[in-house]
């Protein structure tokens, strides 16, 4: 897991140097409050924010939450508003308060006051307090008793609470209903009020009773009040009531539907455009095909461009879900019907004044044989209201309507794989390369956003319409030399995303990108920087073997131009990411000399060793295994270079773990090539003895005859196993990392098991050997040109060991031929340092805090033995800058055992469950924050070692093994009880004892 840069409270003990630090922050603060100064007061207040965050444990946040109580309670009303204003900031930590009777008690003293704002305060606390105090029945009274004031701020803080309480307790809801009810009908009740109580019905979804209540009222207020405020709040606190109870969504989709169609007022068709819009990404499985056909006609009928283009955001929303496949599959025979041919071409241009892009568009596009005009089509396709709404709306003057036309197209196009829509792709193609051509031309923020539709559906078609990716390609290409710059970084992007899906980007396009490399890049701008990144990019894609020397010499001539470090870095980096290492080799030395830190020039020194290392084994060849022991020898001593430098860039705030990991196993995993190479080669070099077979024969075992051979072959194989476990490990631990790490880690875990069932089909056991598990991998769909070439070799090796399986009798020279062959194969592959090895875009960290927990971390903690340990474990998860990027903490498993360090006493027989401790729970964190408690039992004295670790399950139910993993130590110590029943026997026996001995002495 990531390592945070804060500090860790009570990391490993209760009452450590940690918890002083705490406790001298608290006491700095505390400090300000006593102040007899009005800012300092509000300065300290205003700083607890930053304290919780920095030390999130109850023990801690309850301290500082009652002192803040205690200023609340006694300060005037603007220290009271930053108490407020730190208790809604600090939400997530309100349930780690430990005394909330005693806080609430407090902050509740306030709402008796003869000032109604001091009031107004205390009832936005009471609400902001809502998620820990949900039933306390006092709060509940001051509420409804404040809704009845006569001044107008404490009116609206009850408001506001009313909403807070409503949300959270089901017997407030029930309660503040009617009175809610009253006051909205009630004649006295002033306009603007009835505004700010009408939303509270939001919250009335609890049951099935209060909802159906809540939705008979809004509808009496909606046919009642029909002005144009209260049918908006009303229709809106309608939505989100249906889409919290979810059983009255359908209804809400054909109200909300039926007042964009008859409501003559914009505002309120906006508002209903808005609402659809929200249950369409709630809900999508309640939209019926009437629905959408309902909304279709709209669209069609609207003369205004903002209705049509909110209508149009709603559909394409839909056209992205399962909605599109229920709109088309309920009636089968509305997909083509036929209509009259006519060129609707011409009738898009003339309409929606895009003849000279068209014209344009034409000219590019006419080589590729996808901007036919569609008069050359015998009849033009006709599925229905929703394909005829998005071809008009394809080539639209207003560019977001045009954007979400095609976007419709390309999800329609994409969604209905079993359909023959030759036609409606040729449109959506056609829509694409026409958006392109518009938007490419122009710098402008909205062009841009289209740009950006345009191009995610480009990539989205040509992933799932493979035939029409070439020319997508060629389309791109096209407009790439006439773009503007910020144009040509996200096309860059998108044919970057399109090639390593598909191997669309052959040699004869690598010309066309180096002629465009050579003309950009002339000023030192950000545009121009981030167009080098992303232009090398799609270079290093296309390029699918190592850069020609006029390529390499293209870039770094343009890179020589440029003062900028970082962005040669970055090209580097995508270099690495690519396969080209000779490149990255390059780059990386230029580089060593331009950083200012020592861990920085180790950690470019590292990457510039490993890629030589990589580069070593570009020169592997069949057949010659001489040669091949040779490159893995020269890159081991690379990688090892390598890792030495890696180790010296790590620091505690950065240990590079899973570099260092991933790098040890590289060399492992080479390391292991190399002595299966010499294993092979021992059977010409060291074959089995004459009397090879007579042991055979005499051990019953028939691989005996193959000599020692057979020994190491299975050393082999155990150990291609272990570093397949190790890879699994290093995969189970990377919870932080993106999906293409993972698959590039899982590629080489696959590695070391091919090669371990390769040796097991061909020598050790080619009578069990199954090839029906390995048969899949090549059905599985390739996101990279890496994935796709190991694909690649994964089936042919299987292919070879399945025909020399049970042909030839073990062990020959075609086995270790094929088992060599298959190793040099796996190595040809340039390896790929994805992107986590480089950047880590998700953090996510565990802390642990366990109580008791002693003063000194070496320090034991003493127990009775016929007592319990009650072991109370608290955590706090912590995140980055974009939490759940990846994936999210469903539940954290704690997982506590005990071992016995030292033995002190005697030995008494104890029953084995009271011997060893191991027990395992699962928390799921609320607000980042979970606590749970284990009984410990500690029969046996002497020290034991207390073992917690953590590990996180996702939101898939995939475990990983996070950590972290905390030691406490405990002591268990003889009761005095028991001590003094053992004393007492003992005194007993030593008179016996000496009468026996001088009976003894007596004898003699």
């Amino acid at each position: 897991m990531a390592s945070n840069s804060t500090k860790s409270f009570l990391a490993d003990a209760g009452y450590g140097e940690q918890e002083l630090d705490a406790n001298s922050a608290l006491m700095e603060l505390d400090k300000g409050l006593r102040s007899g100064k009005l800012g300092e007061q509000c300065e300290a207040v205003v700083r607890f924010p930053r304290l919780f965050q920095k030390y999130p444990f109850p023990i801690l946040i309850n301290s500082a939450f009652l002192k803040l109580a205690d200023v609340f309670r006694v300060g005037n009303n603007f220290l009271r508003l930053c108490v407020l204003k730190v208790t809604q900031q600090s939400e997530k930590h309100l349930e780690k308060i430990l005394n909330v009777d005693e806080f609430v008690k407090r902050i509740f003293s306030v709402i008796h006051s003869n000032d109604p704002v001091a009031r107004a305060i205390t009832l936005r606390m009471l609400g902001s307090l809502a998620s820990i105090i949900p039933e306390r029945k006092n709060a509940h009274h001051s509420i409804r008793q404040s809704l009845d004031s006569h001044d107008n701020v404490e009116v609206e803080a009850a408001v506001f609470a009313a909403a807070n309480f409503s949300a959270q307790s089901k017997d407030f809801a029930v309660g503040i209903c009617n009175k809610i009810s009253e006051m909205i009908q009630g004649l006295a009740t002033p306009v603007d009020l009835k505004l700010k109580l009408i939303p509270i019905l939001q919250h009335m979804h609890h049951d099935a009773i209060l909802a159906s209540s809540a939705r008979q009222l809004l509808q009496q207020l909606v046919t009642s009040y029909p002005s144009t405020k209260m049918v908006i709040v009303s229709l809106h606190t309608f939505t989100l009531l249906a889409a919290s109870s979810l059983v009255d969504t359908p209804k809400q989709i054909q109200l909300l539907l039926q007042y964009l169609k008859n409501d003559p007022r914009k505002a309120v068709k906006r508002l209903a455009i808005q609402d659809l819009k929200l249950l369409a990404n709630k809900t999508p499985h309640t939209w019926s095909r009437e629905n959408i056909q309902a909304l279709c006609e709209c669209a069609l009928q609207t003369p205004y461009d903002s209705l049509k283009l909110g209508m149009l955001s709603v559909l394409s929303t839909l056209s992205g879900t399962i909605a599109i496949k229920h709109y088309f599959s309920i009636v089968p025979g509305c997909w083509l019907e036929p209509k009259e041919s006519k060129p609707p071409t011409q009738k898009h241009l003339s309409t929606f004044c895009l003849q000279p892009v068209f014209q344009c568009f034409i000219g590019q596009s006419k080589s590729h044989g996808i901007g036919r005009s569609h008069g050359n089509v015998s009849s033009s396709p006709r599925s229905s209201d929703l394909v005829k709404l998005a071809q008009e709306c394809c080539y639209h003057n207003n560019r977001g309507i045009a954007a979400h036309g095609v976007r419709v197209l390309t999800n329609i196009t994409v969604s209905c794989q079993e359909k023959d829509l030759l036609a409606l792709e040729q449109d959506a193609v056609f829509g694409l390369e026409s958006l392109l051509v518009l938007c490419s031309q122009d710098d402008s923020p909205g062009a841009q956003a289209t740009l950006k539709i345009a191009l995610n559906c480009m990539v989205k078609l040509a992933k799932g319409r493979p035939h029409l990716s070439q020319s997508v390609v060629e389309t791109l290409l096209t407009q790439l030399h006439s773009a503007q710059d910020a144009a040509r970084i996200l096309m860059c992007h998108c044919l970057a995303a399109i090639a390593m899906q598909l191997p669309v980007l052959g040699d004869g396009m690598l010309g066309d990108l180096m002629e465009l490399y050579k003309v950009i890049g002339r000023s030192a701008t950000d545009k121009q920087q981030e167009l080098l990144v992303s232009l090398a990019t799609v270079i290093f894609v296309a390029s699918q073997k190592a850069l020609s020397v006029e390529s390499k010499a293209v870039i770094k001539q343009q890179l020589e131009s440029v003062s900028n470090g970082w962005t040669v870095y970055r090209i580097a980096r995508q270099a690495s990411r690519m396969g080209n290492h000779d490149m990255a080799k390059e780059l990386y030395q230029s580089l060593l000399t331009q950083v200012a830190s020592e861990h920085f020039y180790f950690w470019l020194n590292s990457l510039k060793e490993f890629s030589h290392a990589e580069q070593c084994l570009t020169g592997l060849q069949e057949e010659n295994y001489s040669s091949a022991l040779s490159c893995i020898a020269e890159s081991l001593k690379f990688y090892h270079k390598g890792i030495a430098s890696l180790t010296a860039a790590s620091t505690p705030l950065n240990p590079l773990s899973f570099q260092c990991e991933f790098v040890k196993l590289r060399i492992d995993l080479l390391q292991a090539f190399s002595q299966l190479i010499c294993t092979c080669n021992s059977l010409k070099t060291s074959p089995p003895p004459a009397i090879a077979t007579t042991i055979a024969m005499t051990l019953g075992n028939d691989l005996q005859r193959c000599g020692r051979i057979s020994n190491q072959m299975k050393q082999s194989m155990e150990e291609f196993r272990s570093l397949a476990s190790r890879y699994g490990d290093l995969y189970q631990a990377s919870f932080d990392a993106d999906s293409a790490t993972l698959r590039n880690v899982e590629l080489q875990q696959q590695s070391c098991l091919l090669i371990s069932h390769a040796i097991e089909a061909l020598i050790l056991d080619p009578e069990s050997a199954s090839f029906q598990e390995y048969g899949s991998t090549g059905t599985a769909h390739a996101d990279s040109e890496y994935e796709r070439r190991m694909m690649s070799v994964y089936n042919h090796v299987l292919e070879e060991v399945e025909s020399l399986n049970r042909k030839y009798t073990p062990v020959s020279y075609m086995h270790t031929a094929c088992l060599c062959n298959a190793i040099i194969a796996l190595l040809k592959v340039p390896l790929s340092f994805q992107r986590y090895f480089f950047q880590k875009l998700q953090s996510t960290s565990i802390k642990l805090a366990l109580s008791p927990s002693p003063r000194n971390p070496a320090e034991p903690i003493a127990v009775q033995n016929n007592q319990q340990l009650a072991l109370k474990v608290e955590g706090v998860v912590q995140h980055g800058s974009k939490p759940g990027l990846f994936r999210k903490i469903q539940s954290v498993c704690l997982n506590v055992s005990s071992t016995l360090q030292s033995k002190s006493g005697q030995d008494y027989k104890i029953p084995i469950d009271n011997m060893t401790n191991e027990m395992e729970q699962r928390v799921e964190p609320h607000n980042d924050y979970f606590s749970t408690q284990f009984l410990l039992n500690f029969a046996i004295l002497g020290t034991h070692n207390i073992t917690v670790e953590s590990s996180v399950k996702d939101a898939n139910g995939i475990v990983w093994k996070t950590g972290p993993r905390t030691t406490i130590f405990v002591k268990s110590l003889e009761d005095p009880y028991s001590q003094q029943i053992r004393l007492q026997q003992q005194q007993a026996q030593q008179p016996l004892q000496q009468q026996q001995q001088r009976n003894a002495y007596t004898r003699f």
